[in-house]
């Protein structure tokens, strides 16, 4: 089930009608129906995969349990490996296998062997599994080191790991912070669900009206830009890069947007990356809660920058390839990875890596300064081609794409095989980046205006673009789904 079907929008209603008004005084059978209608929500993609939320959450369960029960060192980390290995195991099946089993055949190939690829497995990917093994990993984690007691309520887990509004592409939320809130008694707050609709119809215009509208252009240029000139290709590419802006921070805010309907606070995912100023501050508001996750599992238990630079600079460029590796079994992404590790190495010898982490660009005026504009427009540039290599299918199309960028400097005026205005694309665009400047300073708060008409007037122009850029012949699945 996606969050923009009909589908849902029946699901939904429903769910919060059973959990406000039939078990608003039953914190356990809330956690149980939670529960059942993730399994649902899933389920109906592929039921089969549910075995494999089930196994994980079976697995982090009982490791969770065996951590607390011992307090011998090695016993509580080999406890700690088995959720690792199991985890990374899942994936290494499922997303992984096929990637390291071609390598190893173009390996081969390269000093003349042929080798038959009988040994690929033809499965499907199973939607959300990168984003769930690493949530129940986090539960372990966070036993491990003491920052949580693990718990003997089997169901409330199971309604924490696969809760279904930010189970198939998260964010990916650290056991801390969800559990406590999955534990405890929630109330019915008001503001909190109005809160929660905001997002969701924020979400749905950033999805529907931006990713869902651009996507067929974008596809077009990525699949002949061997006949497309330079002006042509940064146009696909900055496309792309709202497309994917749109689609994936689209699904947080419903995500959270929903959560709130249940009196259940999700971490901000994304803070207006577009605005950022370097490329440290854009991974500051760019899929937080994956970055976030990474820094306190891997790249602080590495050593963090608390050693030597050489150190600090191995523990980046790991991060880095980790991150790029996590997003798909392609070097495509690992390619993607390593330059965003070359892109921020700089700002962190330069000692700029946490300059910007509090506030926001034109922190205290109207309008940004030349030099925060500047700095602004390059670091979108530089994102903006790493994606070249996020978009492409393989590494040849990548440099191919590159090569006819860097040699191809005619200009031709694009036009669309079905004939879409560009202009209303443009238009879209920069009505879109204004917006979001305007509203820069809060990401929970798409329509802060204090004034009932003009907030009228807004949801009305929100609607309006949906149902006016609508398309049903347009794939509506996400883009990280893949992941």
């Amino acid at each position: 089930m996606v969050f923009n079907s009909l589908e849902f929008f029946i699901f939904l209603p429903v769910v919060f009608i059973l959990y406000w008004f039939v078990f608003k005084n039953h914190l356990k059978a809330q956690n149980v129906l939670l529960l059942i209608a993730s399994y649902v929500f899933y389920g109906m993609w592929d039921w089969r995969f549910l075995s494999l939320i089930l196994l994980s959450t079976c697995v982090d369960y009982g490791v969770g349990l065996k951590i607390d029960a011992t307090t011998v060192a090695k016993q509580r980390k080999r406890w700690l490996w088995v959720s690792v290995i199991f985890n990374i195991g899942l994936l290494g099946c499922f997303k992984y296998y096929n990637f390291f089993v071609d390598s190893w055949i173009d390996m081969f190939s390269v000093f003349g062997y042929e080798l038959k690829s009988t040994w690929m497995l033809h499965v499907v990917l199973p939607v959300g599994i990168s984003f769930y093994t690493f949530q129940t990993m986090s539960y372990s984690f966070d036993v491990y080191y003491k920052k949580l007691k693990p718990t003997s309520d089997f169901l409330s887990f199971a309604a924490f790991v696969s809760f279904f509004p930010q189970l198939v592409a998260g964010p990916i939320e650290r056991a801390s912070n969800l559990m406590s809130q999955i534990f405890n008694k929630r109330t019915f707050n008001y503001n909190q669900m109005v809160s929660g609709l905001k997002l969701i119809l924020w979400g749905l215009f950033k999805k529907i009206v931006i990713a869902d509208a651009i996507g067929p252009i974008v596809d077009d240029i990525f699949a002949n830009y061997n006949s497309h000139s330079a002006s042509t290709l940064i146009l696909g590419v900055t496309l792309f890069s709202f497309q994917v802006y749109g689609d994936f921070s689209g699904y947080s805010d419903i995500a959270i947007g929903t959560s709130k309907l249940f009196g259940i606070e999700l971490m901000s995912n994304f803070k207006f990356p577009n605005f950022s100023r370097n490329v440290a501050e854009y991974w500051q508001r760019w899929h937080i809660s994956l970055s976030t996750w990474f820094r306190h599992y891997i790249y602080i238990p590495l050593g963090g920058s608390r050693g030597s630079t050489l150190k600090s600079i191995r523990n980046i460029c790991i991060i880095f390839l980790v991150s790029g590796f996590w997003h798909g079994a392609n070097w495509t992404f690992i390619f993607w990875g390593g330059f965003h590790a070359l892109a921020f190495i700089p700002v962190f010898l330069l000692g700029r890596n946490a300059v910007y982490k509090d506030t926001v660009i034109a922190q205290n005026s109207i309008f940004p300064s030349f030099t925060e504009l500047g700095q602004v427009l390059l670091t979108f540039v530089i994102v903006t081609f790493s994606r070249i290599f996020f978009r492409s299918a393989s590494i040849t199309e990548a440099f191919g794409f590159i090569h006819r960028l860097c040699t191809n400097f005619t200009y031709e005026t694009y036009l669309h095989p079905l004939g879409y205005r560009m202009m209303d694309y443009y238009i879209l665009i920069i009505l879109f980046v204004v917006y979001e400047y305007i509203i820069r300073k809060d990401e929970r708060s798409p329509f802060l205006f204090t004034s009932k008409v003009v907030r009228f007037i807004m949801y009305t122009i929100v609607v309006l673009a949906m149902l006016l850029f609508y398309d049903s012949n347009v794939d509506r699945s996400f883009i990280y789904f893949q992941f």
